[in-house]
């Protein structure tokens, strides 16, 4: 799909890697929406690019539907998206305090799983709407698992389960989407220089990354907007997770 005059809707567009997609993507002419929360870097990241802001926290199902129609309103129609949206913490399944609250396993699996999928429901439904293009293609959709999806390390159980499950739904929701023209892919990164990570002292980041073949440093967000790009064009990239990790496997610890 060729990005220009489509409609990008990048959902975590205030900084990181959604930013650097929503500003690689709107070099290239596109149309961008930025979702994200209502005190983040949303509407800063907005009025730099020419995007329109749309503020959001992504498990509030009632302000995923109003940010939506926010959207449709603005600019008609969606083609491209990307969902960066998510985090998580360290907590094993026991600990000397006993077993890991039940509530605290289902919010991280609410703020990663459901709202990606919750997500891509409504995006999926409203690219089924657009005219195809010459190849028939009507949308594509970007989500974001890690390699902690595959190999975890302790205290992840959570955030393992939920980013799992999003490299888990890309085949089945892409066989879902096949005969509509949509495609579904999710992007795996290891440790990217955003959030926590991002400023963080030089020292810690080759410990973190010492065990990546090449190169043995962080991810650039920019990085990950490329992946996308690349995924956004080419179409027989449907169905599939790929790592971003230059060669970085997880240790336990």
């Amino acid at each position: 799909m060729d990005a220009a005059k489509k409609v990008a809707m990048i959902v975590g567009g205030g900084s990181g890697m959604g930013r650097a997609t929503a500003e690689l993507l709107a070099g290239q002419g596109a149309t961008v929406a930025i979702v994200d929360l209502p005190n983040g870097r949303g509407a800063e990241a907005a009025e730099a690019l020419g995007a329109s802001f749309h503020p959001c926290d992504v498990t509030d199902e009632q302000g995923v539907d109003a940010a939506f129609d926010a959207v449709l309103e603005t600019h008609g129609s969606v083609h491209i998206a990307v969902n960066t949206a998510g985090g998580g913490v360290s907590k094993r399944t026991i600990s000397k305090d006993g077993p890991l609250p039940l509530a605290e396993f289902r919010k991280l699996i609410e703020l990663n799983l459901v709202a990606t999928f919750n997500l891509n429901r409504l995006q999926a439904w409203h690219m089924s709407k657009n005219d195809p293009d010459d190849n028939g293609e009507r949308g594509v959709i970007i989500n974001t698992a890690s390699i902690a999806a595959f190999e975890g390390q302790i205290g992840q159980v959570a955030y393992t389960a939920a980013k799992a499950g999003i490299a888990g739904m890309s085949l089945t929701m892409a066989r879902d989407l096949g005969s509509l023209g949509i495609r579904v892919m999710a992007i795996a990164p290891s440790l990217f220089a955003t959030g926590l990570l991002e400023g963080a002292p030089e020292k810690i980041v080759k410990v973190l990354t010492k065990d990546a073949a090449f190169p043995r440093r962080a991810g650039l967000p920019i990085e990950f907007a490329w992946l996308a790009e690349s995924i956004i064009k080419n179409p027989m990239l449907n169905g599939q997770t790929i790592r971003l990790d230059g060669g970085q496997r997880f240790a336990p610890k």
